[in-house]
């Protein structure tokens, strides 16, 4: 161990114990001679203030006035080399998620971790290369996702211009944001919507012109907003009234079986190995393109209106190539 190592080390066995610790133990738990157990001790005590003191009675070392462990905390920021491997993988992952809008706001932090990692002596220096997330079909942020992200924080209104893939259509907007979301390489807001008086989901990447109002945002109760958009399937909101019952074939059951299509689904393995999966759902939209995407390794069961959609889809899908 280095000396920032030992010193986090020192700090974690002493804010473990009530009672004292035993030069011999301190020693055989850092791993190093007296003179270096005294080094470390001297250096939590005067350089980091902490309250070190030697117990008669024990005959150790311990924390002074305290009733109970862990109330003294290193200054700073301390972490252990597998919290600087996670650290390096979510900073990553945030950085690429976001289509590198959040670089400048990360910088600081990525050259924090980099002295980190140069001080620890781990081998680090290469770690973002080798970590791949990589976006298909990902969709450029857009401007708009400072605004909203501070919005939503700040549970303010906001104003915005919405331009709707749905039917290419522009509309002025007063919105109360509840959460945003990651889904499937887009950004999305969840807002309670002045004009509808309902729940809605805007992708952020078509909202033009957001603005955030003084007025404080409406504020839906969590058990209502998990009812509305946890229920149904995928990103559509609106609580499920309708049950998917998909069968795929025994080869691809190895990877569907593997799969959490919902939260509520419900599966179970035919005697032939085949698989049928029960999905709830409302919308049938993004449900019908994950099922066409299993091509002729899966056949919709029930209900009917699902069936029937997915065979017209596919028949049409197939007069493009006659």
């Amino acid at each position: 161990m280095d000396k920032f190592d030992r010193i986090f080390q020192l700090h974690k066995i002493l804010s473990s114990r009530r009672t004292g610790v035993s030069l011999e133990e301190l020693e055989a738990q850092l791993e190093c001679g007296r003179s270096t157990v005294f080094r470390a001790l001297s250096t939590l005590k005067e350089q980091l203030n902490a309250p070190v003191v030697f117990d008669p009675n024990s005959g150790g070392y311990k924390y002074a006035d305290k009733t109970q462990p862990g109330t003294y905390e290193l200054p700073g920021l301390w972490f252990t080399p597998a919290e600087l491997q996670a650290l390096i993988v979510l900073q990553r992952l945030l950085s690429d998620a976001a289509g590198g809008i959040l670089e400048q706001h990360l910088g600081p932090i990525s050259k924090r971790l980099d002295q980190l990692i140069k001080h620890r002596r781990l081998n680090l220096a290469e770690a973002a290369t080798r970590l791949r997330f990589p976006a298909l079909g990902a969709r450029p942020t857009g401007p708009a996702l400072h605004v909203v992200a501070s919005a939503t924080l700040q549970g303010k209104k906001r104003g915005m211009e919405y331009h709707a893939r749905s039917q290419d259509r522009r509309s002025e907007r007063t919105v109360s944001p509840q959460r945003l979301t990651r889904y499937r390489e887009g950004w999305y807001l969840d807002a309670w919507d002045e004009t509808r008086a309902a729940l809605r989901t805007f992708a952020v990447d078509r909202i033009i012109r957001p603005t955030i109002l003084e007025e404080r945002a409406v504020d839906i109760p969590e058990d209502q907003l998990n009812e509305h958009y946890a229920s149904a399937y995928g990103i559509f909101g609106g609580k499920a009234d309708k049950v998917a019952v998909l069968r795929f074939s025994r080869e691809r059951a190895r990877w569907v079986a593997d799969e959490q299509w919902h939260p509520e689904q419900q599966a179970e393995y035919l005697p032939d190995g085949r698989y049928v999966l029960r999905v709830p759902y409302r919308d049938s939209r993004e449900l019908v393109l994950d099922i066409l995407r299993h091509g002729s390794d899966v056949e919709v069961l029930e209900p009917d209106s699902l069936r029937t959609e997915v065979a017209d889809q596919l028949r049409r899908a197939v007069a493009l190539y006659s």
